[in-house]
């Protein structure tokens, strides 16, 4: 009995490093192709009126994440962006998820205290080629890209990359 345990678990562990392996193969090839490896310089604007400057971040590291809220993987994923927001610098794009006051509610009712853009339009996303949710974008303090991922990050992922990217 004790070898079929030790073999179901070794099973369960090889096909989750199999499913670990074959999910950021999928990120890799869905990863968009930036114009630049350069954060951009924006001015923008959070849906609580706050504004961020994109040049403000360039110290230090940075993550960039497009999300929806309409999207069931963000969801998923987005407590993990505000689990970092409280030791890095996060800025969080949400992409075609209605008004301020929408995504305000959405954050409020999912006990979150990140900022976020609103890019109602999709334009914010376009400049980055942005077509799939979530995408997330690490910078180094240098302003260049380190990593981008598309799909569910862990938090562990997403430490582990800013700890490479430091």
């Amino acid at each position: 009995m004790k070898d079929k345990i030790f073999g179901w678990i070794r099973e369960l562990l090889l096909a989750a490093l199999i499913v670990t392996v074959l999910l950021n193969v999928v990120s890799f090839l869905k990863r968009p192709d930036l114009a630049s490896s350069s954060l951009p310089d924006l001015n923008l604007t959070t849906t609580t009126k706050k504004n961020i400057e994109f040049n403000n971040y360039r110290s230090k590291p940075l993550i960039v994440h497009f999300w929806a809220t309409w999207c069931p993987t963000c969801k998923l994923e987005i407590a993990n962006l505000n689990t970092l927001s409280n030791n890095y610098q996060v800025i969080t794009i949400a992409v075609n998820s209605g008004n301020d006051k929408n995504i305000n509610r959405f954050l409020k009712e999912h006990k979150l205290d990140f900022d976020v853009v609103n890019d109602f339009s999709g334009k914010i996303a376009a400049k980055f080629s942005v077509n799939t949710f979530p995408t997330t974008f690490i910078y180094d303090k240098d302003a260049k890209i380190k990593f981008s991922e598309v799909g569910y990050t862990s938090t562990i992922g997403l430490l582990l990359r800013m700890w490479l990217t430091d």
